[in-house]
């Protein structure tokens, strides 16, 4: 895909999100917080207000033609997401509020179920605190053991150091799939072929990954996979999480209430098959459905064309950063065609204090994270209390990179001429 394709795919997108069309302290704005979350496109915000006006009843429940309709809609949603990830079963897909909740999910209906006295759970320095704080809850109530992959001097994954955690003790590895601060592509394939060699459970945290590039996670061959809908321009409060079929019909429930049940005495209950097992209470309806439409927004445009041309975002973001004395990225480098590492840069400027950076950018029009971006250990092992991130999409453009650069340079002038 070259340039001249990519400037007519964004200028088709960027029509289908209307968040995008506005003026912040009279400049157009350039919304480069991605990571955090995304905008959403027109087919999602109607898929939300269609069910509202039109099929507003609850699932599962009623006979009536409306209950009909939000069952079809919101299970329908269910297989858009089991083909999104290539699951095997429909039934391997669970609705949850967001990734969050489904690896607490997993961490208490699976590791408080299964991890005992002296277990040991590989984690990452570069965990995102929601993959990081269940599991040393868990560890905390089970005398299990914490262990953490370090990183290379590219600040990437340490395979080698990987490989030395491994022993007959382990029994989870817990990795995300890209870090939303240093943007490297774990290998999470390698990672987990690894880890079951040992008989170790394995979860993928997604959230970085499932909006930007296709995801199989039959091939990956992961025993849990979670991502947030809110990320991948589906609408905020609900995500998923996937997991084997009869590594899920093992796990006890993890929430109890209506829907999950088969049958309730008073004394005790039986509970639903997979997946309304962990599926307790009203879900969030609305927003499955809506997710559902965000995928079809995604799949119609294609994983592989937002991948690749997230890419050559990627090559021309980081060649202008590199231009500019006082920045310093994290992460790996990518290659000279974009490929190796994610369309994000956390970056600090010299003695620039971030939140200042972002400050100075919002007033002219362009939006970015400053602070430590959930992964507070990663930042103490890099050295550095806080960054700044700008991290892309496939709505931006080459022109929106250049109008950052340009407020980024003018920002470290302007704290420079005060600091001197």
């Amino acid at each position: 895909m070259t340039f001249t394709q990519e400037k007519s795919l964004a200028a088709k997108v960027r029509a289908d999100f209307p968040i995008l069309h506005q003026q912040i302290h009279g400049h157009p704005l350039v919304y480069l917080d991605n990571a955090a979350t995304s905008q959403k496109p027109i087919a999602v915000l109607n898929a939300l207000q269609h069910y509202y006006e039109h099929d507003n009843a609850n699932v599962h429940r009623g006979v009536h033609t409306l209950s009909s309709r939000a069952t079809d809609a919101y299970e329908g949603a269910r297989d858009k997401i089991a083909a999104f990830v290539n699951a095997a079963s429909r039934q391997e897909i669970v609705y949850t509020r967001n990734a969050s909740e489904a690896i607490n999910l997993v961490a208490y209906s699976w590791g408080m179920a299964n991890l005992q006295q002296g277990d040991e759970i590989i984690l990452t320095v570069m965990e995102h605190h929601s993959n990081l704080i269940p599991w040393q809850l868990v560890a905390q109530r089970t005398g299990a053991v914490l262990k953490f992959v370090e990183l290379t001097e590219t600040e990437e994954f340490d395979l080698e150091h990987f490989k030395s955690l491994l022993s007959d003790k382990t029994k989870l590895v817990s990795v995300v799939h890209v870090s939303n601060t240093l943007g490297c592509i774990n290998p999470v394939q390698e990672i987990g072929q690894l880890a079951h060699r040992y008989g170790a459970k394995v979860l993928i945290d997604a959230c970085q990954s499932a909006p930007h590039m296709p995801l199989n996670v039959q091939e990956i061959d992961c025993d849990w996979l979670v991502a947030s809908g809110h990320k991948m321009c589906g609408p905020t409060g609900v995500g998923f999480l996937y997991g084997k079929l009869e590594l899920l019909r093992s796990m006890p429930p993890f929430l109890g209430g209506g829907e999950m049940i088969a049958d309730v005495f008073l004394d005790h209950a039986t509970y639903a098959d997979l997946p309304q097992k962990f599926e307790a209470g009203t879900p969030a309806i609305a927003e499955a459905i809506a997710l559902g439409a965000a995928i079809d927004y995604l799949t119609g445009i294609g994983m592989d064309k937002i991948h690749a041309y997230e890419q050559e975002l990627t090559a021309y973001l980081f060649h202008q950063l590199e231009q500019i004395p006082e920045v310093r990225t994290c992460g790996p480098r990518p290659k000279a065609d974009g490929s190796g590492r994610a369309a994000l840069a956390a970056f600090t400027a010299g003695s620039t204090h971030p939140h200042d950076l972002s400050t100075i950018l919002d007033q002219a029009g362009v939006a970015i994270r400053a602070g430590h971006h959930c992964t507070q250990p990663l930042h103490r092992y890099l050295g550095a209390q806080s960054t700044a991130r700008a991290s892309l999409y496939f709505y931006n453009t080459c022109d929106e990179i250049d109008r950052f650069i340009q407020a980024l340079k003018e920002a470290i002038e302007f704290f420079g001429s005060i600091f001197g």
